[in-house]
């Protein structure tokens, strides 16, 4: 069994469902979660909308290899209602990237692991660290904390306590 780390995210329809969906979908298809972060809400990274993100990480224990573990999310994905357009950046019904898988290192046009954004976006780092504060990124050699500390990423990351009844 290997360990892996998520990211999941959404900014578009029942934010909340979106997230419980992805969840069960990881249950069912890649394997037991572990650990799960809170839920953040934070500003869009890479592209301005008004439509707030919800996101978490989640450690995963699985059977697939890195290549099956990226079929399987886009699978998932396609199941929970996303479509890849042509933008790289843009309003999602639901992401999920994966950010560590073990201590690999891995590099090709399809996948890179660890998430070669994560150490410059905050609403990755700070549920990350909630979670798994001292795990080392194989490249920078800094654990998560560390990673957190140097972020330039100025954006708003907030514990998310539910939607606003105002």
């Amino acid at each position: 069994m290997k360990n892996v780390f998520l990211g999941i995210g959404t900014n578009l329809g029942d934010r909340e469902n979106n997230l419980e969906n992805a969840l069960a979908e990881i249950e069912e298809f890649i394997g037991q979660i572990l650990k799960s972060s809170s839920v953040y809400e934070t500003e869009s990274w890479g592209f301005y909308t008004k439509d707030m993100f919800l996101n978490m990480v989640v450690k995963v224990e699985t059977l697939l290899n890195p290549n099956g573990l990226l079929e399987r999310i886009q699978m998932i994905e396609s199941l929970l209602g996303r479509v890849r357009g042509k933008k790289r950046y843009t309003s999602r019904l639901i992401d999920i990237d994966i950010l560590f898988y073990e201590e690999l290192y891995t590099e090709n046009e399809n996948l890179k692991i660890p998430h070669p954004l994560l150490h410059k976006r905050k609403f990755v780092l700070v549920p990350l660290c909630e979670i798994a504060p001292e795990m080392i990124h194989p490249i920078l050699k800094k654990t998560v904390s560390e990673l957190l500390e140097v972020c330039e990423d100025m954006s708003e990351v907030k514990k998310y306590s539910g939607p606003s009844t105002s």
